[in-house]
């Protein structure tokens, strides 16, 4: 009863690994950012860890919003953004993607 259970514990593991060998394919959904200045960056720290469509899907947002946000993401999801680059990307978030409020 052993060898048999073993035997199929073998086989599971076997089909398995041939199912691993297939690779997962993942959906790609492009979501385009305005051109402006600081994009490439601001994409490029955004987009470490998370896509730039969860930014966009926080809508028309006040620079107080983007900037918490920001500090939010280096605080407590430890961001590799520095503290020279934040206002960049505030700025740019905001340009593109601010109400015309300050807070």
């Amino acid at each position: 009863m052993k060898r048999l259970l073993l035997a199929l514990l073998l086989l599971q593991a076997l089909l398995f690994a041939s199912d691993v060998n297939k690779g997962i394919k993942m959906p790609y959904m492009e979501f385009p950012m305005k051109p402006g200045k600081g994009m490439y960056s601001t994409k490029g720290k955004c987009n470490m860890c998370h896509s730039w469509g969860y930014t966009i899907n926080q809508g028309l947002q006040s620079k107080k919003f983007w900037r918490e946000k920001v500090i939010k993401m280096i605080e407590v999801f430890h961001a590799p953004i520095k503290q020279k680059d934040v206002d960049e990307v505030v700025e740019y978030l905001y340009t593109n993607y601010g109400n015309g409020k300050e807070e």
